[in-house]
């Protein structure tokens, strides 16, 4: 493990990972908790944060200074909150579980994967 290459990463890069990893075991507990109580509500509220935290820093990370492919999922990200808050509030459970779903496993699992690929600070960090 090298944890100086994540810390000579820039500051966003650092918050925009912290975020990431905080967001998928919150969001483990979330998916496993049960629902509809105050707990959930107020842990929904911090996991709803850390996602923007997680899309809007990823809007700074660029190779070369330009967007990749995976920024796509900086849209998706903050269309995804936004709909889930709608639809809890409007009393939408199975739409709001179906959302959550589709952001912790399209919005974390899938890109997390992608940054242990060789060359990115994931890899470097974790498997040298």
């Amino acid at each position: 493990m090298d944890i100086d290459a994540f810390l000579a990463a820039p500051w966003h890069v650092q918050l925009h990972a912290a975020a990431a990893i905080a967001a998928v075991g919150l969001g483990a507990v979330q998916l496993a908790a049960p629902k509809g109580t105050l707990p959930h509500r107020q842990l929904g509220y911090v996991w709803v944060a850390l996602m923007l935290i997680v899309a809007i820093t990823a809007i700074f990370i660029r190779t070369g200074g330009s967007f990749s492919w995976i920024h796509i999922f900086v849209p998706l990200t903050l269309f995804g909150v936004a709909g889930l808050i709608i639809q809890a509030r409007k009393g939408l459970v199975a739409r709001h579980r179906g959302t959550v779903l589709g952001l912790y496993i399209g919005a974390l699992m899938i890109p997390g994967v992608f940054s242990f690929l060789p060359g990115r600070l994931m890899h470097t960090v974790f498997l040298g």
